[in-house]
């Protein structure tokens, strides 16, 4: 059975179970195969690090190592829909900045910080309709819309804010204390982090539209023709990677403090990277939300040992990308030998 055959059956199965969950049988095996290679490349990296380098493992940096990945790890868990379909959203970076200005606007302008946050979500999502109605209505391709709102978000996100870091916000409110520390011992983003990966790893694995998605990414045509509705399927999976990436500029304005319309950029590339490591291939057909979280995780860690090891500033966008051409490769080669052994 092909992957579109494999989707277009899961699709129909749920159709016909009313579009709920599906018995959650062998998820948990199949997490554990599909994801292997890449838990593996990011486990032998903090082990890489942390032979020579024992102050690597400490418990603050790591918490610290992984609360710098969420913000990427959030966008690429929305972008895996985007590319399973055979969609690219190259806006989130503009994405981000724009929600992150817009919450700090209202919060400067009075709002509660708690209540700005449902705001930024909506403005996230519908950032994310609009690309998917101008990819349908002109019948370009997403990459090319997406990269024209990438520059119009982060323009708009820049003319709000006036060119300029948006401060003097009530940092002694909750919003900030709570959302932006560690409840726990733990970074509240890591928190919200999990949580996203739980409900998105099922989303995608077991429901209606996550099968849709993967159908149409197998073969559109053959999606199509089986009576998978594609252009609401496109809207639903662009407007989801604007949601999740306004829910990282969310986290970003606890954080932080203030609200930066220079922040962001060049994080659409990172979280499409981290998707690609994590197993979501641009052909699409297939993702991993956790995979594409491992990924992020990956990106993260090489930026943190690098800095143990003392590499030149200049050396860093080299030795990433060496860095994802082994994790790619790694992973690939582990799907070729688990292939072989069926």
């Amino acid at each position: 059975m092909t992957e579109t055959e494999r989707a277009v059956d899961d699709a129909e199965r749920a159709r016909d179970q009313g579009g709920g969950l599906r018995r959650l049988g062998p998820l948990p095996r199949r997490l554990v195969r599909d994801e292997l290679g890449v838990l593996l490349v990011l486990g032998l990296l903090i082990a890489g690090i942390g032979i020579p380098y024992p102050d690597f493992l400490d418990t603050d940096n790591l918490l610290s190592t992984a609360h710098n990945s969420v913000y990427i790890s959030l966008m690429a868990c929305g972008m895996v829909f985007a590319l399973a379909m055979r969609e690219v959203d190259l806006s989130v970076g503009g994405t981000y900045a724009m929600c992150l200005v817009v919450g700090a606007l209202l919060v400067r302008d009075g709002l509660e910080p708690w209540l700005a946050v449902p705001v930024m979500l909506v403005t996230g999502i519908v950032l994310g309709v609009f690309n998917a109605l101008v990819t349908t209505l002109l019948a370009l391709p997403s990459f090319i819309v997406t990269l024209g709102t990438l520059m119009l978000y982060r323009g708009v996100g820049l003319a709000l804010a006036d060119g300029k870091q948006i401060t003097d916000l009530p940092l002694d409110d909750s919003f900030f204390t709570v959302a932006g520390g560690d409840p726990g011992g733990v970074p509240f983003a890591l928190w919200v982090l999990l949580a996203v990966v739980v409900v998105l790893a099922v989303v995608l694995a077991r429901t209606r539209f996550g099968a849709r998605v993967r159908a149409i990414g197998s073969n559109p045509d053959a999606a199509a023709f089986s009576g998978i509705p594609v252009v609401r399927t496109r809207i639903r999976a662009l407007a989801l990677s604007g949601l999740t990436t306004a829910c990282a500029a969310s986290l970003a304005l606890a954080f932080y403090g203030a609200g930066d319309p220079t922040l962001g950029q060049g994080y659409e590339l990172q979280a499409i990277a981290a998707c690609i490591i994590g197993g979501t291939p641009l052909a699409g057909g297939r993702g991993s939300v956790v995979g594409a979280v491992a990924g992020a995780m990956i990106l993260s860690v090489v930026a943190s040992g690098l800095v143990f090891f003392e590499v030149p500033i200049n050396w860093t966008s080299f030795a990433t990308g060496g860095v994802i051409l082994v994790a790619v490769a790694a992973d690939s080669a582990l799907r070729r030998t688990g292939r072989r052994r069926k």
